[in-house]
Parts: C-alpha cells; sequence; structure tokens
C-alpha cells in the first residue's frame, strides 16, 4: 500500500473515531514531512507497554491526534503487527514538571480492530476512563499542594515564602486576581500574589473577596493544616508557613 493511501486510512479512521467519542474531540493529521512535531509528540506518548515497544521498533512517521477542549490528547497510529487496525494511546499534558508523574499509573494504549465505530467503544469503555483519571491525579500533583478551586469557589492557599497562591477554575476569576497583583504562571496556570508587602497583600485580599463574590464566585483559605476556611479568606491574617513536602519523579 503506497504511503499516500495509508495516511489517508489513517486519517479517515481518526475523523470517525473521533466523532464517536464520548464528549467533542477534533482530529488533526501529522504527515511524514511533520517531523518535529512528530518527534514531540512521541515524547508524550503516555505509555510503557503496548504502544512504547511499537515505537521502540518503529519509529512515528505519522499519526492523527484527537484532542478535546480541555486540553486531553489521543493519539492513533500505524500497527505493525500483521494485523488490520491501528494503536491508540494518551499523551501527555504539556509543561508539567516531571514530580507529578509520580506514583500515577500510565493510561497504556490499546490496539484497535479496523472499524472504527466499534473501537470508539472501546477507547470510550477503557482507555479514556483510565487517562482521565491519571490526567486528575497529574494535574492535582502539579499544583504542588494547592487545592484545585471550583467554578463556584477560589481557594487561596498561603506558601512558605509567605505568598499566596491558586488555581482558579476559569478566567473570570483569573481577571480579578490579576487586577489586583496575582501573576500567573503560564506553565501551571497558578496564580500568586507576593507577600513581600504584607499590608499590600492584605489589602488585596480584602479586595478581592467582594469582587469575586459579586461574580458568584465565593473565596476559601487553605491552612497548611489543609483546612479550609467555610467563608472569604481573612486578609489581615499574616501568612503561615506552608507544610513541607517531599521531591517526587516522575515515573513516565
Amino acid at each position: 500500500m503506497h504511503d499516500h493511501d495509508t495516511s489517508e486510512r489513517l486519517a479517515s479512521y481518526a475523523d470517525v473515531l473521533a466523532g464517536e467519542l464520548p464528549d467533542t474531540w477534533t482530529s488533526s493529521h501529522l504527515p511524514t514531512d511533520a517531523k518535529d512535531d512528530l518527534a514531540e509528540l512521541a515524547d508524550r506518548i503516555w505509555d510503557l507497554d503496548l504502544v512504547a515497544a511499537s515505537l521502540a521498533e518503529h519509529p512515528l512517521k505519522q499519526a492523527a491526534v484527537l484532542s478535546r477542549p480541555d486540553g486531553a490528547q489521543l493519539v492513533v497510529l500505524d500497527r505493525h503487527d500483521g494485523r488490520d487496525g491501528f494503536l491508540v494511546a494518551a499523551v501527555a499534558p504539556r509543561a508539567l514538571p516531571d514530580e507529578a508523574y509520580r506514583a500515577v499509573l500510565e493510561p497504556n494504549g490499546v490496539a484497535l480492530a479496523d472499524d472504527p465505530f466499534l473501537s470508539a467503544e472501546q477507547v470510550a469503555g477503557d482507555l479514556l476512563a483510565r487517562y482521565d483519571s491519571a490526567l486528575a491525579q497529574v494535574r492535582i500533583n502539579a499544583l504542588g499542594g494547592i487545592q484545585p478551586s471550583q467554578p463556584d469557589r477560589v481557594v487561596l492557599t498561603w506558601q512558605q515564602d509567605g505568598s499566596v497562591a491558586t488555581a482558579p477554575a476559569d478566567d473570570r476569576a483569573g481577571t480579578v486576581l490579576v487586577a489586583h497583583g496575582f501573576i500567573q504562571d503560564p506553565h501551571s496556570g497558578i496564580y500568586r500574589l507576593n507577600g513581600d508587602d504584607t499590608q499590600a497583600q492584605a489589602r488585596a485580599l480584602r479586595e478581592i473577596g467582594p469582587q469575586l463574590d459579586a461574580l458568584g464566585i465565593g473565596t476559601a483559605l487553605q491552612h497548611p493544616a489543609g483546612r479550609i476556611a467555610p467563608t472569604a479568606a481573612p486578609a489581615s491574617m499574616p501568612p503561615a508557613p506552608a507544610g513541607s513536602r517531599t521531591p517526587t519523579t516522575r515515573s513516565r
């Protein structure tokens, strides 16, 4: 079979698969000449089993990437075992620290038959469930002890250096935070308020409460012991040191 034929077959299969998966997925094809993109993708394939073994013998020459609006991605690639069908694997998130992957089981990929409709059921019932679980865990780990916020509540966490950090659930809260001195880390998405000037910090914390409340978003303060205040963070409190954390290593 010519390269053009196999390329079209993979792209068509991935298009159908994306349309049959739960939620909203889009498909994009990476051809052979997209060498840099393929190399970056291969490095993020989250697998230590079937797909990893295949890639060890057959470097990635083309692939189809399925993407979900929340950043989740799957990759569909050729099989090299003499059978019809494809392999599908999870893709690890970009720019998360290695420590975030510690003790998180890889959501290893699976082999798919040459029927994207049946394969969608297999992916949805198996790989996606394991992938979503692993994704949630590494994203929480990446927060480094900062409790994730919810759409209706921003959780503020004291840090060891006296700053206050939070991971808001959406841009509405992020806009308010930035307007009051919080700075966002572009990789982790965490917002931090410097603690060098405690009076300015306290004033900022007092002011964000009513503004977030006007948006229907409450605020809560996470203390080092892990308890969360049931009401808005008491901004006049001096920063308390956060508990120490043991460094971790990435297992992916």
